[in-house]
This record gives structure tokens, sequence and C-alpha cells, in this order.
């Protein structure tokens, strides 16, 4: 069995040393006040008690191997950190840390020193979250819509944090588990009634690039306590209810349309079977077996990072009277914080735009006002894609790629890394269209091969392959296939000369050329066809199609 020590004990850390000792695996308490140690004392003869957190870690008789942190939110970062240094496992109580560089360098510590790092989400270890989580990825409440909760009570005031941060994270927590996305902007209101700049009232809407909405209100001003979680889909609606004895309800409400008026056609509510115990009970099981058995725990570092990127925007929100803020999911420094999972879905989506479902969106991209982007297609990583845009449906974009406005990149294309397509250009998929004709299944597949850039109202005909970094003038109507780094331009599109990857028009001395600017150097292989000097083998270029006679280089 694991030793764990609890470090705070009083409030909630209570609750940490009677679970850990009824699971077998409490070896220590350590807590500032003598009294509530001489109290454990008592309860659990045996049990090794310390004052000392330094002692605990380095010098305790008892020998611990992982550590339970429920002390004031405002120490997390360093007390855990202390503990990661001291080479135990740490679960600590949310929030991970008050600051985004807090919870990173936490975050980073736990993986060089390959130890269990977790936050204390505990609706995430609640049977009836865990059965929500079941029916929304089985379909049973058809395309989530909107999400709320609300969690409020008149029961204890913090003097050391915000309602936002004493109570949000919950809920915040469940939301980003039952949608598997990350807000794209939030923006929080609240009011400050009892202590100045302390909110005792928050409410938070979240918008998520899928067209999610979901709002949060907290408050300890409330008449009656209350902790409600609904979820809307548009199949069935279901409410979590953590005050009531039947904790998850399933309503297969409708709304039909009639003379073209929307009327809500109600249902009678479905009682939904659980298993249940104690969550924390199931929260403290789940660090003691992955600790055991070196798992990464479901509310690891990075799940709270996530939570605490929220809480920070939802925060500065509140500090500039509700102003939208828009997370920035696209830094380096927040990707080292992701999975894999998590990190396939660290995109940015104007709220104007529409993604369909079934649609790929690689880490770091950017999908601008009024663009629609169609199922099947896949954008790659770090790609911009301006406004007016449509993509697909079943359109590949490579890693890299800027995508000026007004451009359609149709299905067929597909557009390999780091290709540039100007403003208003044009790519056409069908021959020869008519519109009293249906002639989809003649779709000719194009091909823009890395690094190519294609400029302003330029046309490219279906069926060609446009080649490694190769220049398409402005306006040029291409009909033929273009050759790596070929310049070309006119109606039809012939070639000019030869671009270098950087951009720069190559001049030819003989069969060589050099680049002043970025120092390649290239190789003519043929009339129309060159390469590069360090590339290797002439199978990495390709022919020209026939763009008239060669001019003089």
């Amino acid at each position: 069995m694991i030793k764990t020590a609890v470090v705070g004990s009083g409030y909630w850390g209570k609750n940490l040393v009677r679970n850990l000792h009824e699971l077998g695996g409490l070896a220590a308490i350590c807590d500032k006040d003598p009294r509530v140690l001489s109290r454990f004392e008592e309860t659990y003869p045996g049990i090794s008690t310390c004052q000392d957190l330094d002692l605990l870690l380095n010098d305790h008789p008892t020998k611990i191997d992982a550590v339970a942190i429920a002390t004031p939110a405002a120490t997390h970062y360093e007390v855990a950190r202390k503990c990661l240094l001291a080479g135990k496992h740490v679960f600590v109580e949310k929030p991970l840390a008050l600051t985004e560089e807090e919870g990173r360098d936490l975050i980073q510590l736990a993986d060089e020193k390959k130890l269990t790092l977790m936050v204390g989400h505990i609706l995430q270890y609640h049977g009836a979250v865990i059965k929500l989580k079941d029916l929304v990825d089985a379909g049973e409440l058809g395309k989530i819509r909107y999400l709320y909760s609300n969690r409020l009570n008149i029961g204890k005031i913090r003097t050391e944090e915000n309602i936002l941060w004493s109570f949000a994270p919950h809920d915040i927590s469940v939301i980003l588990m039952l949608l598997q996305e990350m807000p794209q902007s939030v923006y929080a209101t609240g009011g400050e009634y009892l202590q100045q700049h302390i909110p005792d009232t928050t409410l938070t809407t979240l918008d998520f690039p899928s067209g999610v909405k979901a709002h949060i209100f907290v408050s300890w001003l409330h008449p009656f306590k209350e902790q409600k979680l609904v979820v809307v889909g548009d199949k069935k609606m279901a409410v979590f209810d953590d005050l009531s004895e039947e904790k998850l309800l399933l309503f297969p409400h409708r709304i039909e349309w009639l003379k073209r008026v929307p009327v809500a056609s109600k249902a009678k509510a479905e009682v939904v079977p659980l298993t249940m115990e104690e969550p924390l009970k199931a929260e403290c099981r789940h660090f003691i077996e992955c600790v055991s058995e070196t798992k990464s725990p479901k509310t690891d570092g990075r799940e709270g990072f996530r939570v605490l990127q929220v809480l920070h925007a939802s925060q500065k929100s509140l500090n500039e009277n509700g102003r939208k803020i828009s997370l920035n999911q696209l830094s380096v420094s927040s990707e080292i914080t992701m999975n894999d999972e998590q990190r396939a879905k660290s995109y940015f989506v104007q709220e104007s735009a529409y993604v369909d479902e079934g649609v790929e969106i690689g880490s770091g991209s950017k999908i601008w006002h009024f663009s629609h982007i169609l199922s099947g297609s896949r954008i790659g990583r770090n790609c911009t894609i301006g406004q007016n845009v449509v993509i697909g449906p079943d359109a590949t974009i490579g890693d890299g790629c800027k995508i000026q406005n007004n451009v359609s990149v149709y299905k067929g294309v597909t557009l390999e890394d780091e290709v540039f397509c100007g403003p208003s250009m044009v790519f056409t998929n069908v021959y020869n269209p008519r519109s009293a004709l249906k002639r989809m299944h003649e779709l000719r597949p194009t091909l823009v091969k890395k690094g190519a850039t294609i400029g302003a109202n330029a046309t490219i005909l279906c069926g060609v392959t446009i080649g490694r970094y190769a220049f398409i003038g402005t306006g040029a109507v291409v009909l033929k296939d273009v050759a790596d780094y070929a310049l070309v331009a006119g109606n039809p599109a012939k070639r000019k000369g030869w671009m270098c990857a950087c951009g720069i028009q190559l001049d030819f001395k003989g069969d060589a050329a050099y680049c002043t600017a970025c120092k390649r150097r290239y190789r003519k292989l043929e009339p129309e066809k060159i390469r590069e000097e360090r590339e290797g083998t002439d199978d990495e270029s390709t022919t020209a199609g026939s763009y008239g006679p060669v001019p003089n280089d």
C-alpha cells in the first residue's frame, strides 16, 4: 500500500484523512495547529503526526511515498513544489495553483521526476457525473447545445479567495470533461457585497469552438443550497442534482414546429440508475492506484491547468466589467500542459465562423470571421484561415498554411504544408460545370505541394499539380502542372523564371543559381526542372507542363 501523508487537515483536509485511513493508505498527518493534531492522535492512534513539512519530507520516522495537500489555495504551489522536489507523488486540492506560470512549473517538475501529480476535482469521481459522461458519449442526449450550472449556498464565506475560485472550479472541470474541448472565449460578471475586492456572486459564460455555450452561476449569498448541472441536447436534457436522492434525471422533451412556431412537448423525467460511493473515497482510491500502477490520473496536472486557464480568463473578465476574453490556446507554453487528445483541440475559431461535426483542426490554427469548415475536412497545425473562407467537404489542409480572405478550397483539393493562398484566388473542382447537370462524380483532384504560393485572384484549373515552392503570379490562370520552384504568370500561365524556397526570384548563370537572401544553391537539370543542391536526388523535383519556350536565363 502506498504510504500517504495529508498536509493540512482542517475544514476539508479532515475528510482526506478519514478516507485515506479507511483505504489503508494514511501514514502521517501534518498540520501547523497542535490542537488539530492532538484530536487526530486520539481518533487514529498509531498514525504519525508532525507540524513541520520539511521534517515530514526529509527526516520523519515514517517514510512516505505521497502527499495529499489541503492547505489554503495560496500555498498550493509552494507546498506541492516542495513535495515534488522531495520525490513525493502529489495530490493537491483545487486549484492546482494561483498562476499559470506556477501550474506549468509543477507539471514540468512532475514530468521530469516521473511523479504523479493529481488535482482534486472531485465531481469527476461522482457516480452521477461518470454516468452522465457515458450518456453524452453514447449520444443519448444527441448533439449538446447548452450547459449551465448553479452552485449556490449561504454557508462558509471565505476571506482568502473569492466565490469564483472557491466554487466554480468544480463545474469548469466537469464541463470541460463532458465537452472535451477548451472554450474559445470567456466573460464573467459579479458583485462584491460583503467584502471589497472579494466577489460574493459571479456569472461566467463560456463559448466553445463547436458552438456550445455554457454558463456557471456561483454564490455564497443565496437563501438555500443548490448544486445542479443541466445539459441540454437536441434529443434529451439531463439534470445532475447533487442534493437530491435521485441524482441524475433524463428529460426526453422535444421541440415540435406547429404552423412554423416552435412548441415544447414535455415528457416525464426518467431516473437514471446509479452505482454510488462517496466521491472523495473514489478519488483517493484513484490516486493510490495511479501511484501504484504508474498511470496518469483522470484529473492530472494538465487537466488542472486547463481549469486554471479558464479561471484566469474569468477573473480577467471580472476585473474588466465583463469584457469578453479570448483564451490564448495557441502559445507553445500552453501546449506543454496538454495531453495528445487535448492538444488536437487547441485551436481558435472566431464566433461568427462555423465548423461542422467531423472536422479535424490542428493545434495553433485560427479560423476567422464568417468562414465555414465543412465535414470531413482536415486542417493541420498553425494554419491561418482568413475571413469568408469555405473549406470542404473532405478537403485537406497541411500544417502552417495561410488562406487569405474569400477563398474556397473544395472537395478534391489538397494543400500540403506551408501553402499560401492569396485573397480571392479560385480552385475549380469540375472541368466543365453546368448548373443544370450534376457532375460532382467527375471531380478532378488538385494537389498543391509544400511551400507553394498562389497569388491573389489566380485561378487553378482542377486536376493540376502545383510543385513544391512554386510561385503563381497574381491573376494567373493555371491550366497545366507547374514544376517545383517555377514562377508562372499570365492567362494562360507560362513560366517566367524560377523562385527560391524563400520567395526570391533566382538568377541562373548557366546551370547554377545562388540565392543571396538565404544562401541556397540550385542546379538546372533540364530546361523545365531544377533542384536545390542540398536536396539529394533528382527524384525530389517534378517536370513542368508545357508553358512555351524557356526564356533566356
